[in-house]
């Protein structure tokens, strides 16, 4: 794949070879991000676990001190008081089967879903079509709950979602290239101490193997993990 100019400039900046402090990390992304527009910061891990065995399966959510930097629409799936409840606390759609139909029918225009418990049976159906794209509500995140008032605030509030993938990779938003440096370190470990504490008991050995610090389309910046 041909790669364009200001993405081999950009990746001359950066030592391959070295992992870098967490603060030289950020400075790097952001002197490394070439796109016009305010670029987001990814973080991402590559840990020695095989998610193919239950006990290995690492997933959460976590309200970022600084947010991501990005708004994200809100969809509630519920009934009676709780659609108020929802509405109140600033979610984009809320309703029940009216929207679950929509769904049905290719209705993707929402980032994240919080459904109420007894909701569940009903949208467990569209799972085949909710599942791929990561958006099926689960109690592991904090997006099957009673408490939705709670749950649409931490949304709007920066609430990022980590689940490692099958190679045993996780990646996620910490916030964009704007922030301030200490905005980005804050973040950065909040989202890094969550990934620690998760480590399987049954991993041996090295848990994480390599952390990754980018911006969008900029080159990864290895970051020592400490």
């Amino acid at each position: 794949m041909k790669q364009g100019k200001k993405y081999l400039a950009s990746l001359e900046l950066v030592d391959r070879t070295k992992r870098y402090p967490v603060k030289e990390a950020i400075e790097l992304v952001k002197k490394t991000s070439f796109e016009k527009f305010d670029a987001s910061v990814q973080l991402s891990f590559r840990l020695n676990v095989d998610p193919r065995h239950a006990d290995q399966q690492i997933r959460g959510a976590v309200v970022l001190p600084h947010g991501t930097g990005r708004s994200q629409k809100v969809l509630v799936i519920t009934q009676g008081p709780k659609e108020k409840e929802a509405t109140d606390a600033g979610a984009d759609f809320v309703g029940n089967k009216e929207l679950m139909e929509k769904i049905k029918g290719g209705w993707f225009d929402y980032d994240v879903i919080i459904a109420t418990p007894d909701m569940m049976g009903e949208l467990g159906k569209l799972g085949k079509i909710l599942g791929p794209k990561g958006l099926m509500p689960n109690p592991k995140t904090g997006t099957v709950t009673m408490d939705v008032a709670k749950a649409v605030a931490d949304v709007k509030k920066g609430k990022v979602e980590y689940r490692v993938d099958k190679e045993g990779n996780i990646s996620t938003l910490i916030g964009k290239v704007s922030f301030q440096d200490d905005q980005l370190a804050e973040n950065f470990k909040v989202l890094y101490d969550l990934i620690i504490k998760a480590r399987p008991a049954a991993v041996k050995g090295i848990y994480v193997k390599n952390v990754v610090l980018s911006s969008t389309m900029g080159p990864g910046i290895h970051v020592v993990a400490e």
